[in-house]
């Protein structure tokens, strides 16, 4: 059932699109802000109760209308899971973005592709060249991918059912809602809600950098994430573009950009120039052609875990 709940979901996904402004997720994010405005009273100590109210609101209804369903019948438990992994994923929330870019830079049209990726990550691009705006756009589009893709399988795959797939999202915007804006960057309020993402993202990160890895150049993934993914601020954005890059032969840089995907819309992860100490770094420059081998190092790890998913299911099945 899971595999097939899955497979269902994306192929509806492909089909139908979930805008990233849904009423569901704008409903989400203006619940985040009341929480927030009516836990955060400047300790931590309320960061952990508003996000454990948040969470548990929103997590423990699925589990118990999927727990329903699978009392009622196994059709209904299958289409709340597809329901539920429809709504959680995020395959093709920014594609267009990533896309549209793309064929910019591929006719050569640099001002749209710039003015694409500035809409993308808010941000001033007008200072990019094209290898910049190539790099930028494949590394939004690996961490983009992690969190609205390949996160949400692994905790879908828990035994809880689609309840932590629910849980993971939830708590990967709140970690960027309740820090990344400017009112709330030093603010003790969101503390926990950030360590509770860093821990709650720690092996699907690294089941993320191994797929690229197996996908693609498998040695130099394994010897950029071992030799800099730490160079990162953000461990788990380090771990996915070091191995990423590497598996595509291609130099990412930006070792203190957070390179946080998005989920929900909220306040874009800011983007610098690419330092000195990414000197090392294995790989060629990023160019137009990083972008098509980036769809195609997204859609083999894709393959692999489908792939990994139906073994698994085959022997369930035939145990």
């Amino acid at each position: 059932m899971t595999f097939l709940s899955i497979l269902f979901a994306l192929l509806i996904e492909q089909l139908k699109p979930l805008r990233a402004d849904n009423p569901i997720y704008a409903s989400i994010k203006s619940f985040a802000g009341s929480i927030e405005g009516w836990f955060n009273a400047g300790h931590a100590h309320h960061g952990r109760l508003g996000w454990a109210v948040m969470v548990g609101a929103l997590t423990v209804p699925v589990a118990l209308i999927y727990w329903l369903c699978v009392h009622i019948s196994p059709v209904a438990a299958f289409a709340w899971n597809v329901l539920i992994v429809y709504l959680t994923l995020g395959f093709r929330h920014y594609s267009h973005y990533f896309t549209s870019i793309q064929l910019a830079l591929n006719s050569g049209d640099e001002m749209t592709a710039r003015a694409l990726l500035a809409e993308w990550i808010k941000q001033d691009t007008s200072d990019m060249d094209v290898s910049e705006i190539s790099r930028i756009a494949s590394e939004r589009a690996l961490i983009t991918t992690h969190r609205h893709v390949f996160g949400v399988f692994f905790w879908f795959l828990m035994p809880v059912g689609p309840a932590l797939a629910v849980m993971y999202r939830v708590s990967e915007y709140l970690a960027r809602a309740w820090n990344e804006p400017d009112h709330m960057k030093y603010e003790a309020f969101g503390r926990f809600a950030a360590r509770a993402f860093y821990w709650i993202d720690w092996i699907p990160a690294r089941m993320t950098a191994a797929a690229f890895a197996v996908v693609g150049n498998f040695e130099d993934a394994i010897y950029a994430w071992r030799n800099f993914a730490s160079r990162w601020d953000d461990e788990a954005a380090g771990i996915i573009l070091a191995a990423g890059g590497g598996a595509m032969g291609v130099r990412f840089g930006t070792p203190k950009e957070t390179a946080a995907g998005i989920v929900l819309p909220a306040d874009a992860a800011t983007v610098d120039t690419l330092p000195e100490e990414s000197d090392g770094l294995p790989g060629d420059t990023p160019s137009p052609r990083t972008l098509q081998s980036t769809v195609g190092l997204v859609w083999r790890a894709l393959l692999l875990w489908m792939f990994l998913l139906l073994l698994l299911s085959v022997a369930v099945w035939m145990g």
